[in-house]
């Protein structure tokens, strides 16, 4: 059955984070972030994001229950946007939307990123693309291990959109659409 709940997944520093913030604004829902919780248990270990990634990795049980804490937000919350790698696989009954990007793009938008500065520090783009690149990795190898899921098999979602040349207006205003195609479908 389906709910009134759209979640984000995608490439890293693909946009999910700017175009939920958008979409929060222009259909009046709520929000659910894995990120900012696993932004949060890293720093409080001590931890950057890529090496949190290889400790979750050794420790499925702390990446069980990051994910496990959507399905549970979405048995009582609708209207709302799941802003997560695995919010499609959590929550199934949600439409679900997959953010690509250029790799050489989103490592310029991470870089720049000020609010990633507490759990990613490079000095370079270069850099931080290499990082990117392990971290991608890291995620699919740990999802498959934990779940038996590919993130990046784009037959998972309902919407898939490059945002590598749009803004994030473009890509909240072409989610917006197909959403409410799938609404009436």
């Amino acid at each position: 059955m389906k709910k009134n709940i759209i979640s984000l997944a995608g490439d890293l520093a693909a946009g999910k984070g700017t175009v939920s913030k958008i979409l929060m604004k222009d259909l009046a829902y709520g929000i659910y972030r894995n990120g900012e919780y696993a932004r949060t248990l890293a720093k409080k270990m001590g931890l950057d994001i890529t090496g949190f990634n290889k400790y979750v990795a050794a420790h499925p049980e702390i990446d069980r229950q990051i994910e496990k804490s959507a399905a549970e937000y979405a048995k009582t919350h609708d209207n709302f946007i799941i802003d997560a790698r695995l919010g499609w696989y959590a929550v199934p009954e949600s439409f679900k939307v997959y953010l690509t990007v250029d790799i050489d793009v989103a490592a310029k938008r991470a870089f720049e990123d000020l609010e990633r500065k507490g759990t990613e520090n490079f000095e370079s783009i270069e850099e931080q693309k290499q990082d990117m690149i392990e971290r991608y990795q890291l995620e699919n190898d740990r999802y498959w291990q934990i779940y038996h899921v590919r993130k990046d098999d784009m037959s998972n979602y309902d919407f898939v959109i490059d945002t590598t040349h749009l803004t994030p207006n473009e890509v909240a205003d072409k989610i917006k659409e197909k959403y409410r195609e799938w609404q009436k479908n």
